[in-house]
């Protein structure tokens, strides 16, 4: 043999052999949902077509959580703790994440989203409430708040995306030119196939460590939840197809909501940089801003004692 050649058969070896390293089949949704759904107050409920994982917790007026991309319910678990004592919190899995899983006919544009969150408050009797979301769940909420202001009676935006500043007014992406590392894998057309199969712990590890400013709070606990959740059957194809959905550009239109609205931002976020904090509090006619110098991407998750009373606070000054 060739040197030349033997040095590419001793190359597509290794790389066979790394990928092998990194093959994980996906899980079954009755194994990880026996670990992850085993508190009381998971429930499943159909709407939408969907079998949505969701969380009902507590008693008052309601406040609805939405989650970001790769995470799940689970990220308001200090939330959940922080806020029930005082509100009827509802949280659930978004399709594509978590317990849900994927959408059957992979739809993850964002007024999907919206029409799957409301079918699911109507199924659940929520008529009217304070709205939060991180990341893509920011997203999500305002789009939801754009589309059904009557029903939102304030709304919550941590680190949300839904403003590119490189395409204007074209189209939208999850994160403008700051786009991560895995969301950009999952883009490539060579090597989606990994994100699909492969699930390195040390990726999902780095990804959490991007996301949260303090590392040490990246335990292997949470780990091993966000790697279970990950390889959820269906989670890693739809997390492909959400990474290359794109959904008409709205930001713009945010200049004509009232609703009153509370920007919570990581003076850390790397994932969506706190500059964005700006456009968003530049274009929101009726909000407040906190930034929070010492947090990241999730400062719900990261900071959830210091965030919810924040929170709590603008709450008790809103309208009834």
């Amino acid at each position: 043999m060739r040197p030349a050649n033997a040095v590419i058969v001793l190359l597509v070896l290794l790389l066979a052999g790394a990928a092998a390293t990194f093959i994980r089949t996906d899980l079954e949704p009755a194994a990880v949902e026996a670990r992850y759904a085993a508190d009381p107050a998971s429930a499943f409920v159909d709407a939408s077509g969907l079998r949505v994982h969701v969380r009902d917790e507590g008693t008052g007026p309601a406040v609805v959580l939405l989650h970001g991309t790769g995470a799940s319910l689970h990220a308001w678990d200090g939330w959940a703790e922080a806020l029930q004592d005082s509100f009827r919190v509802v949280r659930f899995d978004l399709a594509g994440f978590g317990l849900t899983g994927p959408h059957p006919e992979r739809d993850y544009r964002i007024g999907t989203y919206v029409d799957a969150a409301a079918a699911l408050l109507d199924a659940l009797g929520v008529e009217r409430f304070v709205l939060a979301g991180n990341s893509l769940g920011g997203h999500v909420a305002w789009r939801y708040a754009l589309a059904r202001p009557e029903e939102v009676r304030g709304l919550v935006l941590l680190d949300p995306s839904g403003y590119d500043p490189a395409r204007g007014d074209s189209a939208d992406t999850a994160f403008g030119d700051t786009t991560p590392f895995v969301f950009r894998l999952a883009r490539s057309p060579l090597l989606a196939p990994l994100v699909r199969h492969a699930s390195p712990r040390f990726l999902v590890e780095e990804s959490l460590r991007d996301v949260f400013a303090d590392d040490s709070q990246v335990t292997p606990a949470l780990v091993d939840r966000y790697l279970a959740l990950q390889r959820r059957a269906g989670n890693r194809q739809a997390f492909i197809d959400r990474a290359r959905t794109r959904s008409a550009y709205r930001f713009d239109s945010l200049r004509t909501l009232l609703t009153p609205t509370l920007i919570l931002w990581g003076g850390q976020d790397t994932w969506i940089p706190p500059a964005y904090a700006d456009a968003f509090a530049e274009v929101l006619p009726n909000d407040s801003l906190i930034v929070y110098p010492g947090l990241g991407h999730v400062p719900m998750e990261e900071a959830p004692a210091r965030t919810a009373a924040d929170v709590k606070r603008w709450i008790s000054m809103l309208p009834s």
